[in-house]
């Protein structure tokens, strides 16, 4: 059995006025250890869809499962990365990462002795003192993925973490997640509207169709690709190649994306 699986996904907003469908029959895998990126236009449900595999919401239809289990009965196994860190600035550094150990409960010497261990992966050693408005805009990003993968989760949730960053600094962070996502064998699913990110860290990508959102195509990342670091596979003759593929797909889906009406009326 698949690490997640998720099968017959609907989910449709109800106003008084309207009902707005924003995914329509999506079912997919994910493999333990894998890298799955979702891409699509403006509309077509990426966050909506993850929120709904971190049990943030229920779908309307459709199941959602984790290690053979329900979402809602997989507590503690997944962690959340956002566009923003939303680190507690009257916090440091060293109260902001051992935060959700505390209210997990998880908090005892070997677990924070793991998150120490993880902040001097991230090169932040001697941070532990400083506040958050002290640090750069990376190094933030990496205190907030330090403060994630404390609690030592199954999946990662990333929803487009490197879209505020300046683009040497979102290169760098991009290398420095993945190498170290794939050190401790994470499950990642990632949200983006990056083509380049996409294929760069990825091993499979998830192309969405807008309105309601499903599931148009699926792409697979060539092996010798997959063993690259993010920056190297940009310099790749495949790399190129499949971003033309991807981004023609993307012009059809924004062309029909257009001819579409956004709602109903109820």
């Amino acid at each position: 059995m698949s690490f997640l699986i998720l099968r017959d996904i609907h989910h449709t907003y109800f106003t008084k006025a309207t009902a707005t469908t924003a995914l329509y029959d999506v079912s997919l895998h994910v493999e333990e250890g894998e890298f799955v990126s979702f891409l699509g236009p403006s509309g077509c449900g990426k966050t909506t869809l993850l929120s709904i595999i971190a049990g943030l919401i229920s779908p309307t239809e459709g199941t959602v499962m984790l290690e053979g289990k329900s979402i809602k009965e997989a507590t503690n196994t997944i962690g959340y990365m956002l566009q923003q860190d939303y680190l507690f600035p009257w916090k440091t550094i060293e109260e902001n990462i051992l935060l959700g150990l505390k209210l997990t409960n998880q908090l005892n010497d070997s677990t924070k002795n793991y998150a120490y261990s993880l902040l001097k992966k991230m090169n932040l050693q001697d941070v532990e003192s400083q506040f958050p408005n002290q640090l750069s805009g990376g190094m933030r990003q990496r205190v907030a993925l330090v403060r994630t993968l404390a609690n030592n989760p199954k999946l990662l949730m990333l929803d487009e973490p490197f879209s505020a960053l300046d683009y040497q600094t979102k290169l760098k962070l991009e290398d420095l997640v993945f190498t170290t996502l794939k050190s401790f064998g994470k499950t990642a699913l990632l949200v983006t509207h990056d083509i380049g990110e996409a294929i760069a860290m990825s091993d499979r990508i998830f192309l969405l169709s807008p309105k309601p959102g499903t599931v148009h195509k699926i792409f697979t990342i060539p092996n010798h690709l997959k063993s690259l670091s993010p920056f190297t596979v940009r310099n790749e003759e495949a790399y190129a190649h499949l971003f033309q593929i991807i981004w023609k797909e993307l012009e059809i889906l924004e062309q029909q994306n257009e001819c579409r009406t956004p709602s109903s009326t109820i």
